[in-house]
């Protein structure tokens, strides 16, 4: 190839139109000047020049022309052209470390409340100093491993709750083009330790009691709302008119825990609860479109109210409102015999039939005559 160091010049016109070498004034191969490949072409009339590899790295003319005829056929069939370049950029994009996964993802998170602020913790105590400083690509079984070694003599649900994070991390970071999908389905611990929090009659006696007396009527009716719904604190705080159908009974849950939006029915208690509550709203928050509105009508945030109603009713420490109502309604319906797994889940919005799971403990008269209806079967045959 002619041409003086630290040019480009095209290697042979005839035999490898559009490719040119770059002669190195410092790199040696085999006791001579290295030679840069390079290929040109164009792409809707611009003009690309694309750097190959060097000859000492095993490019030579011929793998040169190769991959320029693989560039031009695309640009002539209206395909997308990259170079090498710009796919080395894109795959640099896609493989950021999980820390730099996590830290766009709590970007987009509310990172006062309370729910986030585990999940940080989560995410910085147990699955940050094991692998943060790791790519999703190389990431392997052994290495998710690492985060239960390391929390070993924790409960299941603390270990459950670092790998969520660590597959929430992850799935955020294949929606956003950050990193890659596993390759592999992250196996999640059973957590038989979980809580199913429920009322005894005593409990829920003296809770309806303190209900009735209590003065501040809307938080009442988001508390009974709750008891009479299953709904999550979030879906409650979350509603505005246009979620409520009373012709057609039903309230729109949009996203529930980041789900697609659903409905669930609105029954006569509910709907009758919501009248009033939307009643005393326009009297005293007018000009909100939120249900339960918060300061200044916006959307709540929190109820100090609710554990003031808590430590009246004296429940116990551990019982949460909210989400012990919603254990509450599912236990109820467990225990009546009356509702299918399945469709308590289908009331609770679950996405996940694994999380309904827990109440079929409460359903021991149904797996009786389940039972006795099984020996019967099997007496005849």
């Amino acid at each position: 190839m002619a041409g003086k160091v630290g040019s480009r010049k095209r290697v042979d016109p005839n035999r490898w139109p559009g490719v040119y070498g770059y002669t190195s004034s410092t790199r040696r191969v085999d006791g001579k000047p290295d030679v840069c490949y390079y290929i040109t072409y164009k792409v809707d009339g611009k003009k690309i020049w694309e750097k190959v590899g060097w000859k000492g790295e095993g490019y030579n003319p011929q793998t040169a022309d190769e991959l320029r005829s693989e560039r031009v056929k695309k640009a002539r069939h209206g395909k997308s052209v990259k170079t090498q370049k710009e796919i080395r950029q894109e795959e640099r994009k896609r493989n950021r470390t999980l820390d730099e996964i996590a830290a766009a993802y709590f970007e987009t998170r509310d990172i006062e409340k309370q729910s986030v602020k585990i999940d940080k913790g989560r995410y910085d105590n147990h699955v940050s100093p094991v692998l943060g400083n790791m790519s999703v690509r190389k990431l392997t079984v052994l290495d998710v491993q690492k985060i239960e070694a390391r929390m070993k003599g924790l409960s299941p649900a603390s270990i459950w709750g670092a790998l969520e994070m660590l597959r929430r991390t992850i799935n955020f970071g294949v929606r956003s083009s950050l990193c890659m999908p596993l390759p592999f389905k992250i196996k999640m611990p059973r957590r038989d330790n979980e809580v199913v929090e429920y009322l005894k009659p005593k409990q829920l006696e003296r809770l309806l009691k303190v209900l009735d007396e209590w003065p501040s009527k809307d938080v009442v009716r988001m508390i009974r709302l709750a008891m009479l719904t299953g709904m999550r604190r979030g879906e409650i705080y979350k509603l505005r008119d246009e979620d409520l159908h009373f012709e057609q009974s039903l309230i729109v849950l949009k996203k529930p825990k980041g789900g697609q939006t659903v409905s669930i029915p609105m029954s006569s208690p509910v709907a009758a609860l919501l009248e009033k509550q939307l009643e005393w709203r326009d009297l005293t928050a007018s000009g909100s479109s939120f249900v339960f509105p918060g300061r200044g009508g916006g959307q709540r945030v929190n109820s100090s109210a609710v554990n003031r109603i808590k430590a009246e009713a004296n429940l116990p420490k551990e019982f949460r409102i909210f989400h012990g109502l919603r254990h509450h309604y599912a236990v109820t319906l467990a225990n009546s015999g009356e509702f299918s797994l399945d469709m308590i889940g289908e009331l609770l919005t679950h996405k996940d039939r694994d999380m309904t799971k827990r109440y079929g403990q409460f359903l021991p008269d149904t797996k009786k005559k389940a039972s006795e209806r099984a020996a019967s079967l099997l007496m005849k045959s």
